[in-house]
């Protein structure tokens, strides 16, 4: 289990962590989000020992992190640190020699990553010659060439299309269920949302939420959606919730947070103005609890 307690860092004026905790266990997906700026970048090399902490604690089943407990960790910075002008395979032949491999242990578990994430047919190719989703793929091969205990990824998903991105999350959730602990940082919300087991939310250095997905969800209260066709725009005045359109297609959205909302009075009301299309109670979004959250 990774666990983070009370960090603090500040880079003069800047108060970039103001007392962040998390945990993450063994076995389990940790989406990490929040805005740019928000001190994720910053935890996450506090917790590869590329920052110091001005105060708090990292640990690793109730240890203080190390540098031989972080040799067990698999890093993937925002900035890709690849060597341009080397072969996709020979880099991975390199960084497990590095990691203690022999190398023919190296050489075995380089092959096995290529196959993994579709990278077997550029394993000669300079890294300098690929995508930049091959590139995201070469650079998370790197960060599992020695098998890891825990896995700190800071934004792989960007700007990956969707078959690097499954690629990618294949091998992430098969490393989840072998024990890895996996933390990851990501914009991308739904994805967030259809990965990871819990999440932690941060906002100017401040954890405002935590917990598993589903739970974040229901603390939000139910939504009712329902969205009419072909009414007058003025259809909803005086019911609870808010109101979009969209051309003629109009969207009502009202939260019950703990008090009552008479759906049959909704739905009596969207009949006569138009052509329902939808009507249904649901969770909000994590997008939504994250919007709240940091409002």
């Amino acid at each position: 289990m990774l666990e983070i307690q009370e960090l603090h860092k500040s880079f003069g004026d800047n108060h970039a962590l103001r007392g962040v905790d998390l945990v993450v266990p063994a076995g389990e997906m940790f989406g990490f989000v929040g805005a740019n700026g928000a001190g994720k970048t910053t935890t996450m090399r506090i917790v590869m020992g590329l920052l110091e902490a001005d105060s708090g604690r990292v640990s690793w089943d109730g240890q203080p992190l190390t540098f031989a407990l972080r040799r067990r960790f698999g890093y993937m910075p925002e900035e890709r640190g690849l060597y341009q002008k080397m072969r996709v395979r020979e880099q991975l032949d390199y960084f497990g020699r590095l990691r203690g491999l022999s190398a023919p242990a190296a050489r075995k578990i380089s092959d096995e990553l290529l196959e993994q994430l579709g990278l077997t047919e550029k394993a000669g190719a300079m890294v300098e010659s690929l995508s930049l989703g091959n590139q995201q793929r070469a650079q998370l091969a790197v960060a599992l060439v020695q098998n890891p205990a825990a896995l700190v990824l800071d934004e792989p998903f960007s700007g990956l299309d969707p078959i690097a991105v499954d690629a990618l999350t294949g091998v992430l959730q098969e490393r989840a269920r072998e024990g890895a602990s996996v933390v990851f940082s990501s914009h991308q919300l739904e994805l967030v949302e259809r990965l990871c087991d819990s999440v932690g939310i941060i906002a100017v250095g401040r954890i405002v939420a935590s917990g598993k997905v589903s739970q974040l969800r229901s603390r939000g209260g139910k939504e009712l959606t329902v969205v009419v066709r072909s009414a007058d725009a003025a259809w909803a005045g005086g019911l609870p919730g808010t109101v979009t359109s969209d051309g003629d297609r109009h969207t009502l959205i009202a939260r019950a947070n703990g008090q009552p909302v008479d759906d049959q009075a909704i739905l009596r009301s969207a009949l006569a103005a138009g052509h329902v299309e939808r009507f249904s109670w649901e969770q909000p979004s994590l997008s939504e609890v994250f919007r709240e959250a940091v409002a």
